[in-house]
């Protein structure tokens, strides 16, 4: 499965919520498993949307065919839009689903690694980091993926921010250092993100 993901800061907040409405028109091209987003909790007018993909064949495709028509719409009413792939590695929590009805909040980490570390980060990702967050009430469900360039996502969807609020306060701390969190990870960016109904697909 490939995931991908957009970031964005949004100029035209109406204008931009209405042609992501027009996203409806990706179910039923071939190969797409689902989208869904919403705003930063952090960051004003900061927009992210994931999307997945059977494989980056089906994908390519959709972006030579249909992409541009869809996107149109909402042309004008954002800038700095930031896109990445990333291809599944394994489930946060097992039988991840693309779908975010249950959701309240998606927290994204991204994370580039040290080219040396990468089979270590990787492990205790399996190891240490995905036992604690499935353990997690609250935590529904999440995707572990990977780009070129030693680069890796971690999804996390929860029920509540209030939920995820507690992980980051109980546990996450303690667990960065038993995975030695700073000797694996160059530079980490995150974002918690408030899920909007209508945005997803």
């Amino acid at each position: 499965m490939l995931v991908k993901w957009i970031r964005c800061t949004v100029v035209d907040r109406r204008g931009f919520e209405r042609g992501q409405r027009k996203w409806a028109g990706l179910l039923g091209e071939p190969g797409f498993r689902g989208q869904g987003g919403g705003w930063s909790r952090g960051r004003p007018n900061v927009a992210h949307i994931f999307a997945f993909w059977e494989s980056r064949a089906f994908y390519d495709s959709f972006m030579a065919r249909s992409h541009d028509r869809l996107a149109a719409a909402q042309s004008g009413t954002y800038r700095d839009m930031q896109v990445r792939l990333f291809e599944h590695r394994f489930d946060v929590k097992v039988g991840f689903q693309p779908r975010f009805t249950d959701a309240d909040v998606v927290r994204v980490a991204h994370c580039r690694v040290h080219p040396d570390r990468v089979e270590h980060f990787t492990l205790v990702q399996e190891k240490v980091w995905n036992p604690a967050m499935a353990g997690s009430p609250g935590m529904v469900r999440g995707v572990f993926g990977e780009a070129p360039g030693s680069e890796f996502l971690v999804l996390s969807m929860w029920n509540s921010a209030a939920e995820h609020g507690k992980y980051r306060v109980e546990r996450v701390e303690r667990l960065a250092l038993r995975a030695q969190t700073e000797a694996d990870v160059a530079a980490i960016a995150g974002d918690v993100v408030g899920v909007e109904s209508s945005w997803t697909v």
